[in-house]
């Protein structure tokens, strides 16, 4: 257990009961080209994100050090033995995150100096004990005093990505107490799994963090569904890449890249109430950070209707179990 009580109730001169409202913001910005570059435009737009009230800030997918979009639209990417993408992939694992070592210190400094929940996703490098090596694609949430509440690795990498990164587990596939909601996430391809999305609405979310490269419309389309579905609301959260960004090792296709200044991801962050509509409408091509004041109230009164993990589940019906792995993370609620 993490410590932390979440409290969705606010005061009121009547003696009433009514939900809280929460601020949020979703960061869309331009991966940097360096994980040392990246930190420090992560503090940047935390700090701003925070001055303007935020009390969650989500970053997009592999924010840290950036997705590897080369996979998907570079040359001789997955022939074996190629010195030129074993070159790229030793770029890729020097500049991953250490999530038990300075770079996650970085982070859970950051999230206790801004003073909100910081939910971020970055490409994991194991760097002792068992596993030394192997990069993951993963999913950090700290509370606003610094503290790692929940460390989930994406269970599947997704069709190229099974060339950079390992097998995820299920130690961190649930949501987690804040001092503000209840907040969980998956990444990207993990909104098609249905029982990964059952495991995060039987955790009972408030907030569900959608983290994306970028997002096209099949991906609005699973974003919008996992808030219909799970009654929550749900920060949609997509990076900016140029192709200017991709490794020079690697020739790029022209099928796929037309020039320097094209853009490979294209944000497409969104904030979608838990009936599925757009609270903030997807933004494209265009660094921002989309902010909203979340009712929770909007969620509790969906939930009249359909709550897939209480009166719509039918456990007379149905068995439902996680098979929980044994990796220890911090303050997890599980």
């Amino acid at each position: 257990m993490n410590g932390i009580k979440v409290d969705r109730f606010a005061a009121s001169p009547t003696g009433e009961r009514t939900y809280k409202s929460v601020s949020v913001a979703v960061v869309q910005a331009e991966v940097s080209p360096t994980l040392s570059a990246g930190l420090e435009k992560t503090a940047s737009l935390a700090r701003e994100a925070a001055k303007g009230g935020a009390q969650i800030i989500v970053f997009p997918e592999t924010w840290l050090p950036g997705y590897p979009a080369w996979l998907d639209v570079s040359r001789d990417a997955n022939l074996w033995n190629h010195p030129a993408v074993k070159t790229v992939f030793e770029r890729h694992a020097a500049e991953s995150v250490d999530v038990d070592g300075e770079d996650g210190a970085a982070l859970s400094r950051l999230a206790a100096e801004v003073g909100a929940v910081l939910v971020i996703g970055v490409v994991e490098r194991v760097s002792r004990g068992i596993g030394k090596g192997t990069l993951f694609n993963s999913l950090l949430i700290y509370s606003s005093d610094g503290q790692l509440l929940n460390h989930h690795r994406k269970l599947m990498p997704t069709y190229t990505e099974r060339l950079m990164w390992g097998q995820g587990d299920t130690a961190g596939l649930s949501a987690v107490d804040t001092p503000v909601a209840r907040i969980g996430g998956l990444i990207c391809w993990e909104h098609w799994m249905p029982l990964a999305r059952q495991a995060l609405h039987n955790s009972g979310e408030d907030i569900h963090a959608a983290v994306w490269p970028s997002l096209s419309d099949t991906h609005h389309l699973a974003s919008r569904h996992y808030a219909f579905e799970g009654r929550c609301f749900v920060l949609a959260a997509g990076s900016l890449m140029r192709a200017s960004s991709l490794p020079k090792e690697l020739e790029s296709h022209p099928d796929y890249v037309r020039n320097s200044d094209a853009w490979v991801l294209r944000g497409g962050s969104a904030i979608i109430g838990p009936d599925g509509s757009y609270i903030v409408e997807p933004v494209y091509e265009n660094e921002m950070i989309l902010t909203a004041t979340l009712d929770l109230g909007a969620a509790a009164r969906e939930h009249m209707a359909l709550d897939v993990a209480g009166h719509y589940s039918r456990p007379d019906c149905f068995d439902f179990r996680v098979m929980r792995s044994g990796r220890e993370i911090r303050g997890t609620t599980e």
